[in-house]
């Protein structure tokens, strides 16, 4: 009977032990998946869409048994896309919220900056962020923070060539840049200047506007002066919709290109008819056509139609991916396991959109498609 005892509180001592041992953020029922992106501010609409759909999809799962028997619950707070916040958000999250995993940042800057200094270093894995920059690809063999930032969407250099190229194949020559003095704007520039190069041409005229601001005047004149036959436009919603409106009040009307992060929906309604002509690169799927199953399923997770949107639809992949990586983690669940499960997902098809990972590689997608905005503010490919 004494031994019996004692065997019961070795093994309860044992299991005291491994419980210890693991990772933050894992019970034996729930995983703490955190988040950090703009819930208010000028860019509050696209945080506020993610995360919807991430709620809405791990409801979805928890309903039916979670991941591996354990429910996800997303913690996210609110950065107002600053970088300073994010950082901070990211401690938060790791050292005080005890998130096992991050899901879904936004913004090139605020993102490099917490994979350099915050999760990268503790180890902990990030799935998706809303940006292409070149600083969250870097080779792992060069940075090793990288190892734990996994990209789904595809980068500024991939949708800025894509634009390039459709503009020269229409005969244009003379394209001016507009861009946001920050990481994603500057990673956009190069893009764009990489991508001219290959055709033996270079930006017309460059103007620049501070990040959180609507103040074009200053890149205004010397883009109009160039009057070039089309501007490409590394910017969000609001200075978009603000620059458009100040260069047709200048008596110009370029062709206007802009890229993903813009924000479809949100510049539609910022500049309602104005915005009829503006081209757009995506890198998911086209949100209002259920030919995809992975849009399908979108679409009944969101349940309205009008409330679709190309940030809710990358969201979801981002979800998805994170999903994925967990399942093939296993149950006996920790950091380590699942960036190796991460990597091990080489060319998986969510339906419609694939995700490719290697353990030297992140790159994720690279899928790319050109919209334009139609009558009644429609997205049109």
């Amino acid at each position: 009977m004494q031994r019996l005892k004692r065997l019961a509180a070795i093994g309860t001592l044992a299991f005291s032990a491994l419980n210890c041992a693991a990772d933050p953020g894992v019970t034996d029922t729930s995983i703490t998946i955190g988040m950090s992106a703009p819930f208010s501010g000028p860019n509050a609409a696209y945080g506020l869409d993610m995360r919807q759909t991430i709620q809405n999809y791990f409801e979805q799962l928890n309903k039916n048994g979670g991941v591996n028997g354990r429910k996800l619950e997303l913690v996210a707070l609110d950065d107002g896309y600053e970088t300073e916040r994010t950082v901070a958000n990211t401690k938060t999250l790791l050292k005080e919220k005890n998130a096992f995993a991050l899901l879904s940042y936004y913004g090139s800057s605020p993102t490099t900056e917490a994979m350099n200094t915050v999760f990268g270093p503790a180890k902990v894995p990030l799935v998706g962020t809303i940006s292409g920059a070149a600083t969250l690809r870097e080779p792992i063999s060069g940075n090793p923070n990288s190892r734990y930032m996994f990209n789904v969407r595809a980068s500024y250099a991939d949708e800025t060539d894509t634009i390039v190229n459709q503009l020269v194949s229409l005969g244009l020559k003379s394209i001016a840049v507009f861009y946001q003095n920050d990481g994603f704007g500057k990673s956009g520039l190069e893009g764009i200047t990489t991508a001219l190069k290959k055709h033996n041409l270079a930006p017309s005229a460059v103007g620049t506007v501070e990040r959180n601001s609507v103040d074009v005047s200053k890149a205004l004149e010397p883009i109009a002066k160039a009057n070039p036959q089309a501007v490409i436009m590394v910017t969000l919603y609001k200075p978009t919709a603000a620059f458009v409106k100040a260069m047709k009040k200048s008596g110009q009307n370029p062709m206007f290109m802009t890229l993903s992060p813009v924000g479809t929906e949100q510049l539609v309604q910022e500049l309602g008819p104005e915005a009829r002509g503006i081209g757009i690169s995506q890198v998911a799927p086209y949100p209002w056509n259920d030919s995809a199953p992975a849009v399908r399923e979108y679409q009944k997770l969101v349940a309205k139609p009008g409330s679709y949107s190309y940030y809710g639809m990358e969201a979801y992949l981002m979800a998805r991916t994170m999903v994925e990586g967990l399942k093939r983690a296993g149950k006996d669940l920790s950091r380590d396991k699942l960036v190796s499960a991460l990597e091990s997902m080489g060319g998986v098809d969510f339906g419609g959109y694939r995700v490719n990972y290697t353990p030297a590689s992140r790159v994720g997608s690279r899928f790319v498609e050109l919209t334009v905005i139609g009558p009644g503010g429609k997205v049109l490919r």
